[in-house]
């Protein structure tokens, strides 16, 4: 699952994770809805700055369902200030921009 709103880069990072089935979802509130509705992604690269809900909303809904403790969570920002306090929750935490092969080899080793 990419959860990013910014089109270029969420289309880039599903071709980075071409080797997964890739659902990308623009919207954070789309993204709730979808994980709320027993979906179970292997991933999720989660931006942080997202209309409808903010990623640390969707973040914190994956730690906290019991069905979603093997999901691996690479979150994105900018902010890097923010990156600090997430790295006990997320699995991952890139600071943007993030580059196509960078991504790739992560989330490899994620599999």
């Amino acid at each position: 699952l990419v959860v990013e709103d910014d089109e270029n880069l969420a289309n880039a990072f599903g071709y980075a994770l071409e080797a997964f089935d890739v659902k990308i979802i623009f919207h954070g509130g789309e993204a709730l809805d979808w994980l709320k509705n027993g979906n179970v992604p292997n991933v999720v690269v989660l931006d942080l700055n997202l209309p409808g809900a903010q990623g640390t909303d969707i973040l914190d809904f994956i730690r906290a369902e019991e069905r979603l403790k093997s999901v691996r969570v690479i979150v994105t920002t900018a902010n890097d200030r923010v990156a600090e306090t997430l790295h006990g929750q997320a699995d991952l935490v890139l600071l943007k921009p993030v580059g196509y092969r960078q991504l790739q080899e992560l989330a490899d080793r994620l599999k």
